[in-house]
């Protein structure tokens, strides 16, 4: 059993915002297949045989919980769940694969590592870049992308739901070495 793991804030007024793009991840996944969904107060779990993705309802920075409350429910554990996010500390549309780590500055994944207890967990990161010095961290990761970030960070995320789909059928080191071969070129 293996589980991709999107992290976001739920609703409609972050969909399209910087901090979401695990969820635009997953969107991408669940749009090239069925899968079966069972709705938790803590998540949307959706499920095709021992596969499996989870969107936490809790917002970014309790991510922990859902991904805690999953683990627990479906006995995944953790190094069989590949968390996707944005990380402010990548260039924009830079995609990383590793297999553990800490959490950087990204609160959800610190949420995520004290919940499970551990920091060998496998993460797919997808660069936003740094926020501009007029805007604190807060309010760039909670905006929408600026049009012309739009179509590096989509060919980003088609990148990682590719990664995460070999993830899910094949294993960790299938993804790493997909990772290996396919790595695009940093944009400039």
């Amino acid at each position: 059993m293996r589980a991709v793991v999107g992290l976001g804030n739920p609703g409609p007024s972050y969909a399209f915002t910087r901090h979401n793009l695990g969820f635009w991840v997953l969107e991408r996944l669940l749009n090239a297949s069925h899968w079966e969904l069972a709705r938790f107060p803590w998540g949307e779990v959706y499920r095709k045989g021992g596969k499996f993705l989870l969107r936490p309802l809790t917002f970014m920075n309790l991510s922990g919980e859902a991904v805690l409350e999953f683990s627990r429910r479906f006995g995944v554990p953790p190094s069989a769940l590949l968390l996707v996010y944005d990380d402010v500390d990548l260039p924009l549309g830079e995609v990383r694969l590793r297999p553990s780590g800490g959490p950087g500055t990204h609160r959800g994944m610190r949420s995520v590592l004290e919940a499970l207890g551990t920091e060998e967990v496998p993460r797919l990161r997808v660069g936003i870049g740094p926020p501009p010095s007029d805007l604190d961290l807060a309010q760039f990761v909670l905006s929408p992308p600026k049009p012309e970030e739009v179509p590096i960070l989509n060919e980003a995320c088609d990148f990682a739901a590719e990664l995460a789909l070999v993830f899910l059928e094949k294993g960790l080191q299938a993804a790493l070495d997909l990772f290996s071969r396919r790595r695009p070129a940093r944009p400039v």
